[in-house]
């Protein structure tokens, strides 16, 4: 097995060296911020080392842009192989398995005490002596990664509590979008709310991106339906509710109807993990296809996170960043049972 490091500016340079580099199999195995700025990134490639290496310069001059969603597909297959083709003969590593150690770390990021016993019992049953991989393995089966892909998408429409992030999270979206090569247009539906629009608007300007308000369905039905013909991405920015409340479902229930357009969750990791499942189960009775977590630099405890993620809805993407430039990123499972066990903390 090739292991390589790779240190670049930013995750999207990462991304394109290791490719250029090593290839399309090869797989992310960790990732973290430089100390003096930029990521640093380990890769691992299940192939002998060879001496015909193809230049990374050259090939990342003529390479096409790499999209999270790319990358994700190829981390995740990678991953898939390693946890269904090795079974029990997996080497051993930092970490053996055990359950005990397993539910306690569990039970430092907070998560419910059921999940926290199913995750548990479930990698058990992996019969994986690294408990890395029994996690990951625990959650792949519950976990269903389902990142945006921002050169197709018509209409979002972003809805959850408020304080979660949605305005920021429309912003990333549209920045996405734009590198994607597409025309957007940022929709204020929360013209009541205070300084909704004029930040979503400061978003657009920024961007360079589309600008306009709905004051009701009908409005927003009609935006939408001029926007796709003209090959616009919308991303519609709504005001927070709590999706358990039945008042607040039935308020938004206009809005959840509108043709070609996808209602995505968007929830914060700081919140209660057990709030945060129910309002990802309540967001997915409402109609939403999927879930953006929030919040992940500030969150210390990934219990939230756990929660969301195998809430049953699929997970697009993770923010760690309040800044637009901070972007989206796709977890995988393999990832997230790091994060639980605490090795990149340990490693540093």
């Amino acid at each position: 097995m090739q292991l390589r490091t790779f240190l670049a500016k930013d995750m999207r340079e990462a991304l394109a060296t290791v490719r250029a580099d090593m290839g399309p199999e090869a797989v992310i195995i960790a990732s973290e911020k430089a100390k003096g700025g930029g990521v640093m990134v380990r890769a691992a490639l299940d192939k002998p080392e060879t001496d015909e290496k193809p230049a990374a310069a050259a090939m990342l001059h003529n390479a096409e842009p790499i999209l999270a969603a790319d990358f994700d597909t190829n981390y995740r297959d990678g991953l898939l192989r390693r946890l269904r083709g090795t079974g029990g003969a997996e080497k051993k590593n930092a970490l053996h398995f055990d359950r005990a150690e397993l539910l306690a770390a569990l039970g430092r990021h907070r998560l419910p005490e059921g999940l926290a016993h199913t995750l548990a019992e479930a990698a058990a049953k992996a019969q994986l002596s690294d408990m890395t991989l029994a996690l990951a393995s625990a959650l792949d089966k519950r976990m269903k990664p389902w990142p945006i892909d921002m050169a197709t998408a018509n209409a979002l429409l972003l809805v959850g509590p408020n304080g979660a992030g949605k305005t920021a999270v429309a912003a990333k979206i549209a920045a996405h979008a734009r590198l994607a090569g597409r025309r957007t247009t940022l929709v204020a539906a929360d013209s009541a709310g205070a300084g909704a629009v004029a930040r979503l608007k400061t978003f657009a300007d920024h961007l360079d991106s589309g600008m306009a308000t709905a004051e009701s369905a009908a409005e927003l039905t009609k935006l939408v339906a001029d926007c796709i013909p003209a090959k616009t991405f919308v991303i519609i920015d709504t005001a927070g509710f709590d999706p358990r409340d039945g008042k607040a479902r039935s308020a938004f229930a206009a809005l959840g109807q509108i043709g070609r357009v996808e209602a995505v969750g968007v929830v914060s990791a700081l919140s209660d993990a057990e709030e945060v499942g129910e309002i990802a189960d309540a967001l997915a009775q409402l109609g939403a296809k999927r879930l953006i977590v929030t919040g992940l630099d500030l969150a210390r405890r990934a219990g939230a996170l756990t929660a969301a993620a195998t809430a049953g809805i699929p997970l697009a993407h993770t923010t760690r960043s309040p800044f637009v430039a901070g972007g989206l990123e796709s977890p995988t499972s393999l990832t997230l049972a790091r994060l639980l066990l605490d090795e990149q903390r340990s490693a540093q």
